[in-house]
Protein backbone atom coordinates (compact mmCIF):
# COMPACT_ATOMS: atom_id res chain seq x y z
CA UNK A 1 0.00 0.00 0.00
CA UNK A 2 1.01 3.61 -0.48
CA UNK A 3 2.79 5.81 2.04
CA UNK A 4 1.15 9.03 0.95
CA UNK A 5 3.12 11.31 3.29
CA UNK A 6 6.39 10.02 1.84
CA UNK A 7 5.12 10.48 -1.73
CA UNK A 8 4.00 14.01 -0.89
CA UNK A 9 7.43 14.85 0.53
CA UNK A 10 9.17 13.41 -2.55
CA UNK A 11 6.88 15.45 -4.81
CA UNK A 12 7.37 18.69 -2.90
CA UNK A 13 11.17 18.48 -2.78
CA UNK A 14 11.42 17.44 -6.44
CA UNK A 15 9.03 20.20 -7.55
CA UNK A 16 11.15 22.81 -5.77
CA UNK A 17 14.28 21.57 -7.52
CA UNK A 18 12.55 21.64 -10.91
CA UNK A 19 10.92 25.03 -10.42
CA UNK A 20 7.42 23.56 -10.55
CA UNK A 21 4.83 25.58 -8.63
CA UNK A 22 1.65 23.66 -9.43
CA UNK A 23 1.10 19.91 -9.67
CA UNK A 24 -1.14 17.10 -8.51
CA UNK A 25 -0.82 13.32 -8.32
CA UNK A 26 -3.49 10.63 -8.30
CA UNK A 27 -2.68 6.97 -7.81
CA UNK A 28 -4.27 3.58 -7.24
CA UNK A 29 -2.89 0.17 -6.40
CA UNK A 30 -4.57 -3.24 -6.53
CA UNK A 31 -3.29 -6.36 -4.78
CA UNK A 32 -5.32 -9.26 -6.18
CA UNK A 33 -5.45 -13.02 -5.77
CA UNK A 34 -7.81 -15.04 -7.95
CA UNK A 35 -8.52 -18.70 -8.65
CA UNK A 36 -10.39 -20.69 -11.30
CA UNK A 37 -11.29 -24.38 -11.26
CA UNK A 38 -12.29 -27.03 -13.80
CA UNK A 39 -14.15 -30.19 -12.75
CA UNK A 40 -12.74 -30.28 -9.25
CA UNK A 41 -9.18 -29.26 -10.09
CA UNK A 42 -7.47 -25.86 -9.93
CA UNK A 43 -7.37 -24.38 -13.43
CA UNK A 44 -5.59 -21.12 -12.67
CA UNK A 45 -4.17 -19.42 -9.61
CA UNK A 46 -3.01 -15.87 -10.10
CA UNK A 47 -1.63 -13.14 -7.84
CA UNK A 48 -0.82 -9.66 -9.05
CA UNK A 49 -0.01 -6.15 -7.93
CA UNK A 50 -1.01 -3.36 -10.30
CA UNK A 51 -0.26 0.29 -9.74
CA UNK A 52 -1.16 3.33 -11.78
CA UNK A 53 -0.09 6.87 -10.91
CA UNK A 54 -1.00 9.98 -12.93
CA UNK A 55 1.07 13.13 -12.52
CA UNK A 56 -0.08 16.53 -13.78
CA UNK A 57 2.07 19.66 -13.91
CA UNK A 58 0.94 23.19 -14.83
CA UNK A 59 3.41 25.57 -16.46
CA UNK A 60 3.54 29.36 -16.04
CA UNK A 61 0.91 29.79 -18.78
CA UNK A 62 -1.58 27.55 -16.96
CA UNK A 63 -1.24 24.72 -19.47
CA UNK A 64 -1.10 21.21 -18.04
CA UNK A 65 1.16 18.31 -18.96
CA UNK A 66 0.31 14.75 -17.99
CA UNK A 67 2.34 11.58 -17.54
CA UNK A 68 1.98 8.22 -15.82
CA UNK A 69 4.38 6.18 -13.73
CA UNK A 70 4.55 3.10 -11.55
CA UNK A 71 7.76 4.11 -9.78
CA UNK A 72 6.99 5.88 -6.52
CA UNK A 73 10.44 6.29 -5.03
CA UNK A 74 12.10 9.72 -4.95
CA UNK A 75 13.74 9.35 -8.36
CA UNK A 76 10.57 8.01 -9.97
CA UNK A 77 8.48 10.94 -8.70
CA UNK A 78 11.10 13.42 -9.86
CA UNK A 79 11.27 11.91 -13.36
CA UNK A 80 7.46 11.91 -13.62
CA UNK A 81 7.23 15.56 -12.60
CA UNK A 82 9.98 16.45 -15.06
CA UNK A 83 8.28 14.57 -17.91
CA UNK A 84 4.91 16.18 -17.17
CA UNK A 85 6.62 19.58 -17.04
CA UNK A 86 8.04 19.01 -20.52
CA UNK A 87 4.67 17.73 -21.77
CA UNK A 88 2.97 20.95 -20.61
CA UNK A 89 4.64 22.74 -23.54
CA UNK A 90 2.33 20.75 -25.82
CA UNK A 91 -0.76 20.77 -23.61
CA UNK A 92 -4.27 21.65 -24.73
CA UNK A 93 -4.85 25.40 -24.48
CA UNK A 94 -8.64 25.11 -24.82
CA UNK A 95 -10.35 24.76 -21.41
CA UNK A 96 -7.31 23.38 -19.55
CA UNK A 97 -8.18 21.59 -16.30
CA UNK A 98 -7.55 23.13 -12.91
CA UNK A 99 -7.61 22.01 -9.29
CA UNK A 100 -11.02 21.17 -7.92
CA UNK A 101 -12.33 23.92 -5.61
CA UNK A 102 -13.25 21.09 -3.21
CA UNK A 103 -9.92 19.24 -3.29
CA UNK A 104 -9.24 20.27 0.32
CA UNK A 105 -12.81 19.99 1.62
CA UNK A 106 -13.30 17.81 4.69
CA UNK A 107 -14.39 14.23 4.05
CA UNK A 108 -16.12 12.26 6.80
CA UNK A 109 -16.12 8.48 7.31
CA UNK A 110 -12.86 7.83 5.48
CA UNK A 111 -11.74 4.91 7.66
CA UNK A 112 -10.06 2.13 5.67
CA UNK A 113 -11.99 -1.15 5.35
CA UNK A 114 -9.28 -3.76 4.96
CA UNK A 115 -10.01 -7.45 5.54
CA UNK A 116 -7.36 -10.10 6.10
CA UNK A 117 -7.16 -12.15 2.88
CA UNK A 118 -8.08 -15.83 2.99
CA UNK A 119 -5.37 -18.38 2.14
CA UNK A 120 -5.28 -19.52 -1.50
CA UNK A 121 -6.14 -23.15 -0.59
CA UNK A 122 -9.31 -21.85 1.07
CA UNK A 123 -10.26 -19.98 -2.09
CA UNK A 124 -9.68 -23.09 -4.20
CA UNK A 125 -11.65 -25.36 -1.86
CA UNK A 126 -14.55 -22.88 -1.73
CA UNK A 127 -14.76 -22.63 -5.51
CA UNK A 128 -14.37 -26.38 -6.07
CA UNK A 129 -17.24 -27.02 -3.66
CA UNK A 130 -19.38 -24.40 -5.39
CA UNK A 131 -18.67 -25.97 -8.79
CA UNK A 132 -19.49 -29.44 -7.42
CA UNK A 133 -22.78 -28.25 -5.94
CA UNK A 134 -23.77 -26.62 -9.22
CA UNK A 135 -22.90 -29.70 -11.32
CA UNK A 136 -24.99 -31.89 -9.03
CA UNK A 137 -27.99 -29.56 -9.12
CA UNK A 138 -29.39 -30.99 -12.38
CA UNK A 139 -28.34 -33.75 -14.80
CA UNK A 140 -28.37 -31.33 -17.73
CA UNK A 141 -25.70 -29.11 -16.16
CA UNK A 142 -22.50 -30.52 -17.61
CA UNK A 143 -20.00 -27.80 -16.88
CA UNK A 144 -19.15 -24.49 -15.27
CA UNK A 145 -16.84 -23.20 -18.01
CA UNK A 146 -16.45 -19.74 -16.55
CA UNK A 147 -15.91 -19.31 -12.86
CA UNK A 148 -13.74 -17.34 -10.51
CA UNK A 149 -13.18 -16.40 -6.90
CA UNK A 150 -11.01 -13.40 -6.18
CA UNK A 151 -10.03 -11.13 -3.34
CA UNK A 152 -8.35 -7.78 -3.70
CA UNK A 153 -7.19 -4.77 -1.74
CA UNK A 154 -7.51 -1.42 -3.50
CA UNK A 155 -5.73 1.71 -2.28
CA UNK A 156 -6.19 5.20 -3.74
CA UNK A 157 -4.68 8.60 -3.04
CA UNK A 158 -4.73 12.19 -4.26
CA UNK A 159 -2.41 15.06 -3.41
CA UNK A 160 -1.64 18.46 -4.86
CA UNK A 161 0.77 21.35 -4.41
CA UNK A 162 -1.79 23.35 -2.42
CA UNK A 163 -1.81 20.85 0.42
CA UNK A 164 -4.63 18.46 -0.48
CA UNK A 165 -3.86 14.99 0.85
CA UNK A 166 -6.39 12.15 0.59
CA UNK A 167 -6.17 8.38 0.77
CA UNK A 168 -8.40 5.35 1.33
CA UNK A 169 -8.20 1.56 1.09
CA UNK A 170 -10.85 -1.14 0.69
CA UNK A 171 -11.00 -4.92 0.47
CA UNK A 172 -13.33 -6.88 -1.83
CA UNK A 173 -14.12 -10.50 -2.51
CA UNK A 174 -16.01 -11.62 -5.64
CA UNK A 175 -17.40 -14.94 -6.87
CA UNK A 176 -18.60 -15.54 -10.43
CA UNK A 177 -20.27 -18.68 -11.80
CA UNK A 178 -21.45 -19.42 -15.33
CA UNK A 179 -23.09 -22.78 -15.98
CA UNK A 180 -23.70 -24.63 -19.24
CA UNK A 181 -26.16 -27.38 -20.10
CA UNK A 182 -25.86 -30.17 -22.66
CA UNK A 183 -28.92 -32.21 -23.68
CA UNK A 184 -29.45 -34.29 -26.79
CA UNK A 185 -31.59 -32.53 -29.33
CA UNK A 186 -31.47 -29.22 -27.47
CA UNK A 187 -29.34 -26.13 -27.73
CA UNK A 188 -26.80 -25.56 -24.96
CA UNK A 189 -28.14 -23.13 -22.39
CA UNK A 190 -26.36 -21.15 -19.72
CA UNK A 191 -26.78 -18.70 -16.88
CA UNK A 192 -24.53 -16.64 -14.66
CA UNK A 193 -24.47 -14.98 -11.27
CA UNK A 194 -22.03 -12.86 -9.33
CA UNK A 195 -21.78 -11.78 -5.71
CA UNK A 196 -19.47 -9.25 -4.08
CA UNK A 197 -18.66 -8.61 -0.44
CA UNK A 198 -16.03 -7.07 1.77
CA UNK A 199 -14.33 -10.42 2.42
CA UNK A 200 -14.66 -14.16 1.87
CA UNK A 201 -16.29 -14.72 5.28
CA UNK A 202 -19.27 -12.55 4.32
CA UNK A 203 -19.44 -13.52 0.63
CA UNK A 204 -22.84 -14.98 -0.26
CA UNK A 205 -21.62 -18.09 -2.04
CA UNK A 206 -24.88 -19.95 -1.36
CA UNK A 207 -26.90 -17.06 -2.79
CA UNK A 208 -24.78 -17.08 -5.94
CA UNK A 209 -25.29 -20.84 -6.30
CA UNK A 210 -29.04 -20.54 -5.77
CA UNK A 211 -29.36 -17.79 -8.36
CA UNK A 212 -27.34 -19.49 -11.10
CA UNK A 213 -28.96 -22.87 -10.44
CA UNK A 214 -32.52 -21.56 -10.64
CA UNK A 215 -31.78 -19.57 -13.80
CA UNK A 216 -30.05 -22.47 -15.51
CA UNK A 217 -32.85 -24.93 -14.80
CA UNK A 218 -35.48 -22.40 -15.91
CA UNK A 219 -33.76 -22.07 -19.32
CA UNK A 220 -33.62 -25.80 -20.11
CA UNK A 221 -37.12 -26.05 -21.55
CA UNK A 222 -37.32 -23.17 -24.00
CA UNK A 223 -39.51 -22.17 -26.90
CA UNK A 224 -39.72 -19.49 -29.54
CA UNK A 225 -42.09 -16.55 -29.29
CA UNK A 226 -43.82 -14.59 -32.08
CA UNK A 227 -42.49 -11.14 -32.91
CA UNK A 228 -44.56 -8.18 -31.80
CA UNK A 229 -45.17 -5.54 -29.16
CA UNK A 230 -44.89 -6.73 -25.56
CA UNK A 231 -44.98 -5.40 -22.06
CA UNK A 232 -41.42 -5.97 -20.91
CA UNK A 233 -40.19 -6.27 -17.34
CA UNK A 234 -36.50 -5.49 -16.93
CA UNK A 235 -34.58 -7.17 -14.14
CA UNK A 236 -32.54 -4.78 -11.97
CA UNK A 237 -29.29 -5.77 -13.72
CA UNK A 238 -30.83 -5.41 -17.19
CA UNK A 239 -32.29 -1.97 -16.47
CA UNK A 240 -29.05 -0.72 -14.90
CA UNK A 241 -27.11 -1.93 -17.95
CA UNK A 242 -29.37 0.22 -20.16
CA UNK A 243 -28.84 3.24 -17.91
CA UNK A 244 -25.08 2.72 -18.10
CA UNK A 245 -25.16 2.32 -21.88
CA UNK A 246 -26.93 5.67 -22.26
CA UNK A 247 -25.23 7.50 -19.39
CA UNK A 248 -24.37 10.35 -21.77
CA UNK A 249 -27.89 11.59 -20.96
CA UNK A 250 -26.61 13.09 -17.69
CA UNK A 251 -22.85 13.25 -18.30
CA UNK A 252 -21.77 16.91 -18.39
CA UNK A 253 -18.59 16.22 -20.38
CA UNK A 254 -20.58 14.37 -23.05
CA UNK A 255 -22.99 17.29 -23.25
CA UNK A 256 -20.16 19.81 -23.71
CA UNK A 257 -18.59 17.55 -26.35
CA UNK A 258 -22.00 17.30 -28.11
CA UNK A 259 -21.89 13.54 -27.64
CA UNK A 260 -25.07 13.25 -25.58
CA UNK A 261 -28.81 12.73 -25.85
CA UNK A 262 -29.09 15.92 -23.75
CA UNK A 263 -27.99 19.49 -24.39
CA UNK A 264 -27.15 22.55 -22.31
CA UNK A 265 -30.86 23.32 -21.86
CA UNK A 266 -32.03 19.82 -20.91
CA UNK A 267 -31.87 20.16 -17.12
CA UNK A 268 -35.37 20.79 -15.84
CA UNK A 269 -37.06 19.02 -18.74
CA UNK A 270 -39.06 15.79 -18.63
CA UNK A 271 -37.04 12.86 -19.96
CA UNK A 272 -38.88 9.88 -18.45
CA UNK A 273 -42.10 8.68 -16.89
CA UNK A 274 -43.02 10.49 -13.69
CA UNK A 275 -42.58 7.13 -11.94
CA UNK A 276 -38.79 7.15 -12.38
CA UNK A 277 -36.23 8.57 -9.96
CA UNK A 278 -32.49 8.04 -10.44
CA UNK A 279 -29.47 9.04 -8.36
CA UNK A 280 -25.75 8.38 -8.59
CA UNK A 281 -24.78 7.62 -4.99
CA UNK A 282 -21.16 6.66 -4.41
CA UNK A 283 -21.76 6.63 -0.65
CA UNK A 284 -24.85 4.40 -0.67
CA UNK A 285 -24.64 1.98 2.28
CA UNK A 286 -25.07 -0.99 -0.08
CA UNK A 287 -22.20 0.10 -2.32
CA UNK A 288 -19.32 -2.23 -1.44
CA UNK A 289 -17.08 -0.34 -3.86
CA UNK A 290 -17.77 3.12 -2.47
CA UNK A 291 -15.19 5.82 -3.01
CA UNK A 292 -15.05 8.98 -0.89
CA UNK A 293 -13.22 11.12 -3.45
CA UNK A 294 -12.72 11.19 -7.20
CA UNK A 295 -9.63 11.53 -9.37
CA UNK A 296 -9.46 15.29 -8.73
CA UNK A 297 -9.81 14.93 -4.96
CA UNK A 298 -13.42 16.14 -4.95
CA UNK A 299 -15.55 14.44 -2.26
CA UNK A 300 -18.16 12.09 -3.71
CA UNK A 301 -21.83 12.43 -2.80
CA UNK A 302 -25.39 11.52 -3.72
CA UNK A 303 -26.27 13.23 -7.01
CA UNK A 304 -29.91 13.46 -8.00
CA UNK A 305 -30.15 12.93 -11.76
CA UNK A 306 -33.82 12.27 -12.49
CA UNK A 307 -36.67 13.12 -10.12
CA UNK A 308 -40.22 12.09 -11.01
CA UNK A 309 -39.20 11.86 -14.66
CA UNK A 310 -37.48 15.27 -14.83
CA UNK A 311 -33.75 15.62 -15.49
CA UNK A 312 -32.64 17.51 -12.38
CA UNK A 313 -28.86 17.11 -12.31
CA UNK A 314 -25.69 16.13 -14.14
CA UNK A 315 -22.44 14.39 -13.29
CA UNK A 316 -19.58 16.89 -13.20
CA UNK A 317 -15.83 17.20 -12.97
CA UNK A 318 -14.29 20.44 -11.73
CA UNK A 319 -13.83 21.56 -15.34
CA UNK A 320 -17.36 20.86 -16.55
CA UNK A 321 -18.80 22.43 -13.40
CA UNK A 322 -16.87 25.65 -14.03
CA UNK A 323 -17.95 25.81 -17.67
CA UNK A 324 -21.60 25.15 -16.80
CA UNK A 325 -21.70 27.34 -13.67
CA UNK A 326 -22.36 24.37 -11.40
CA UNK A 327 -20.65 22.52 -8.57
CA UNK A 328 -18.35 19.50 -9.08
CA UNK A 329 -20.05 16.28 -8.03
CA UNK A 330 -17.07 13.98 -7.42
CA UNK A 331 -17.35 12.05 -10.71
CA UNK A 332 -14.05 12.95 -12.39
CA UNK A 333 -11.48 10.49 -13.72
CA UNK A 334 -8.15 12.12 -14.47
CA UNK A 335 -5.84 11.19 -17.33
CA UNK A 336 -4.61 12.80 -20.52
CA UNK A 337 -8.14 14.20 -20.56
CA UNK A 338 -10.41 14.51 -17.54
CA UNK A 339 -13.50 12.36 -18.09
CA UNK A 340 -16.72 11.99 -16.12
CA UNK A 341 -18.19 8.69 -14.96
CA UNK A 342 -20.82 7.32 -12.60
CA UNK A 343 -20.24 5.46 -9.34
CA UNK A 344 -23.32 3.54 -8.11
CA UNK A 345 -26.86 4.00 -9.37
CA UNK A 346 -29.97 4.09 -7.20
CA UNK A 347 -33.26 3.62 -9.06
CA UNK A 348 -36.57 4.07 -7.24
CA UNK A 349 -40.00 5.67 -7.47
CA UNK A 350 -41.74 8.22 -5.27
CA UNK A 351 -45.06 6.59 -6.16
CA UNK A 352 -46.46 3.34 -4.81
CA UNK A 353 -46.22 0.47 -7.28
CA UNK A 354 -49.55 -0.34 -8.91
CA UNK A 355 -50.60 -3.80 -7.60
CA UNK A 356 -51.97 -4.76 -11.03
CA UNK A 357 -48.38 -5.04 -12.29
CA UNK A 358 -47.60 -8.36 -10.69
CA UNK A 359 -45.81 -11.24 -12.39
CA UNK A 360 -48.02 -13.71 -10.53
CA UNK A 361 -51.06 -12.31 -12.34
CA UNK A 362 -49.64 -10.88 -15.59
CA UNK A 363 -50.19 -12.62 -18.92
CA UNK A 364 -47.95 -12.67 -21.99
CA UNK A 365 -45.30 -10.48 -20.37
CA UNK A 366 -41.58 -10.79 -21.14
CA UNK A 367 -39.14 -10.75 -18.23
CA UNK A 368 -35.64 -9.78 -19.42
CA UNK A 369 -32.91 -11.06 -17.14
CA UNK A 370 -29.81 -9.99 -19.06
CA UNK A 371 -29.16 -7.85 -22.12
CA UNK A 372 -26.45 -9.03 -24.52
CA UNK A 373 -24.14 -7.30 -27.02
CA UNK A 374 -24.38 -3.88 -25.40
CA UNK A 375 -21.07 -2.98 -27.05
CA UNK A 376 -22.53 -3.42 -30.51
CA UNK A 377 -26.31 -3.06 -30.29
CA UNK A 378 -26.49 0.45 -28.86
CA UNK A 379 -26.23 3.77 -30.71
CA UNK A 380 -25.62 6.18 -27.85
CA UNK A 381 -25.94 9.33 -29.95
CA UNK A 382 -29.19 8.38 -31.68
CA UNK A 383 -30.65 6.71 -28.60
CA UNK A 384 -31.54 3.53 -30.44
CA UNK A 385 -30.85 -0.03 -29.34
CA UNK A 386 -31.34 -3.55 -30.66
CA UNK A 387 -30.19 -6.16 -28.17
CA UNK A 388 -30.42 -9.94 -27.80
CA UNK A 389 -31.47 -10.97 -24.33
CA UNK A 390 -31.88 -13.85 -21.90
CA UNK A 391 -35.36 -14.00 -20.47
CA UNK A 392 -38.71 -15.66 -20.04
CA UNK A 393 -42.29 -15.37 -21.24
CA UNK A 394 -44.42 -15.02 -18.11
CA UNK A 395 -48.04 -16.13 -17.78
CA UNK A 396 -49.54 -15.88 -14.29
CA UNK A 397 -46.29 -16.65 -12.54
CA UNK A 398 -45.23 -19.44 -14.90
CA UNK A 399 -41.90 -18.75 -16.61
CA UNK A 400 -41.04 -20.22 -20.01
CA UNK A 401 -37.54 -19.63 -21.30
CA UNK A 402 -37.33 -17.78 -24.60
CA UNK A 403 -35.21 -19.51 -27.25
CA UNK A 404 -33.72 -16.46 -28.96
CA UNK A 405 -35.11 -12.94 -29.25
CA UNK A 406 -34.10 -9.31 -29.60
CA UNK A 407 -35.59 -6.23 -27.97
CA UNK A 408 -35.34 -2.95 -29.87
CA UNK A 409 -36.44 0.62 -29.49
CA UNK A 410 -35.57 4.19 -28.62
CA UNK A 411 -34.12 4.82 -25.16
CA UNK A 412 -35.94 8.09 -24.44
CA UNK A 413 -39.21 6.57 -25.62
CA UNK A 414 -38.55 3.60 -23.35
CA UNK A 415 -38.02 5.88 -20.35
CA UNK A 416 -41.33 7.61 -21.01
CA UNK A 417 -43.10 4.25 -21.48
CA UNK A 418 -42.34 3.04 -17.95
CA UNK A 419 -45.61 1.94 -16.35
CA UNK A 420 -44.34 0.53 -13.07
CA UNK A 421 -41.26 0.72 -10.87
CA UNK A 422 -41.63 -2.05 -8.31
CA UNK A 423 -41.14 -1.35 -4.62
CA UNK A 424 -38.72 -4.14 -3.76
CA UNK A 425 -35.18 -3.30 -4.86
CA UNK A 426 -32.22 -5.60 -5.47
CA UNK A 427 -28.60 -4.79 -4.71
CA UNK A 428 -26.28 -5.43 -7.67
CA UNK A 429 -22.60 -4.55 -8.18
CA UNK A 430 -23.67 -1.57 -10.30
CA UNK A 431 -26.43 -0.18 -8.14
CA UNK A 432 -29.70 -0.65 -6.29
CA UNK A 433 -32.74 -1.10 -8.51
CA UNK A 434 -36.15 -2.83 -8.55
CA UNK A 435 -37.77 -4.47 -11.57
CA UNK A 436 -39.06 -1.93 -14.09
CA UNK A 437 -42.09 -2.45 -16.34
CA UNK A 438 -42.19 -0.88 -19.81
CA UNK A 439 -45.13 -1.00 -22.22
CA UNK A 440 -45.16 -1.68 -25.97
CA UNK A 441 -41.57 -2.62 -26.68
CA UNK A 442 -40.73 -4.29 -29.98
CA UNK A 443 -39.46 -7.86 -29.58
CA UNK A 444 -38.28 -9.93 -32.52
CA UNK A 445 -38.68 -13.63 -31.87
CA UNK A 446 -39.66 -16.24 -34.44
Amino acid sequence: MFNIETIANYAQSSAEKLGINKYDIYGSSIDETSVEVNHGEPKQVQASNRSSVIVRVWNDKGIVGVTTTTDLDELGIKLALETAQEASRFGNTENPPNFSPEAKATIENTADEIVEPAPVPTLIDTLIQAEKTLLEAHPAIQGVPYNGLSQEDIARFYLNSEGSLRQEARSYSVIYLYSRTEEEGKKPRGASAMKISRGLDTLDVDGCLKEVTEKTISHINYRTIPSGKYTVVFSPKAFLSLISAFSNLFNAQNILDKQSLSNLDSVGKEVASSLLCLCDDALHPDNIGRETFDGEGTPTRRVELIKDGVLTGLLHSAGTAKRMNAQPTGNANIGAKVTVGSHFYHVFSNSQADPQYNLDEAENVILIDKLQALHAGVNTLQGSFSLPFDGWLVNKGELTSIDAATVAGDYLTLLKSIICVESEAEVTPGGVCPRVWVSDLSVTGE
